[in-house]
């Protein structure tokens, strides 16, 4: 049986080593809102609470109406992309600790339609992701009775394997400049898994990818500034698969 003093000495060492944050969150519904407010939330958090921690707990106990989007909870779905404090950031990945500041200022991507408060609409990104053909292309592409699995050696499988990391989070287009000024560009995301196919010597469709991102508002449109590959979780490097990318246009790599 525990000891009731014990219990209270515990209960009493946790919340002692409880902290409080503003949390000041985005709100916007575009059926009846004209624009953005910001309403602010106190919030006790943990050295271990993340962001989306603290936006549930908001949603749980101070406004159901919250809308965001998450799931996995582990940075593996990319569904909780967000601007944490001006950069865009996983919710489920990003620890309040870690910020170093008193006020946490949530808001939906850059560059994507809202949908309510930190809700984006991801459709576009997902059909430019179709776009690049985000498969195997090649005849003999179905297994049949008589074939075996392709088999690749570790270095061919270096070539590609960090650019199939991506989850789609969309934290790259929401940092991407270029994707701000120029709504028909297709954007580092999909551009860099044109480029994970590419690289893997068992794709057959390089020339049918480099058709397609060979346009005004395709790779070109990059201004190589960077700012995709800083802000990506997984440690993609779009902007240098993008750069490889070019290489192969421009016949430095066969």
């Amino acid at each position: 049986m525990t000891d009731p003093q014990i219990v209270e000495e515990q209960s009493s060492a946790e919340s002692s080593s409880s902290k409080t944050v503003t949390l000041r969150m985005a709100k916007f519904n575009p059926e009846h809102d004209s624009g953005t407010q910001f309403v602010n939330f106190q919030v006790s958090y943990e050295r271990w609470t993340t962001v989306l921690d603290a936006i549930l707990d908001v949603k749980k106990h101070l406004d159901h109406s919250v809308a965001v989007r998450y799931s996995c909870r582990q940075a593996s779905c990319g569904s909780c992309g967000m601007k944490i404090n001006g950069r865009p950031r996983l919710a489920c990945f990003t620890k309040i600790s870690e910020l170093n500041s008193d006020v946490i200022t949530v808001e939906p991507m850059n560059n994507y339609p809202i949908v309510r408060d930190l809700v984006v609409d991801l459709e576009r990104m997902f059909d430019t992701h179709k776009e690049m053909k985000p498969f195997i292309i090649r005849e003999d592409s179905e297994i049949t009775t008589n074939t075996k699995e392709f088999l690749q050696t570790p270095e061919q499988v270096e070539e590609y394997i960090q650019f199939a990391n991506c989850i789609k989070c969309g934290l790259c287009n929401s940092a991407c400049p270029t994707m701000a000024t120029d709504s028909s560009f297709l954007g580092p995301q999909a551009l860099t898994q044109a480029y994970r196919y590419v690289a893997d010597n068992r794709d057959k469709g390089k020339n049918e990818r480099l058709k397609i991102i060979d346009d005004s508002h395709g790779i070109w449109r990059c201004h190589f500034a960077g700012s995709c590959s800083q802000v990506c979780p997984k440690g993609v490097d779009p902007a240098m698969g993008i750069q490889m990318l070019r290489g192969h246009l421009l016949g430095f790599k066969k």
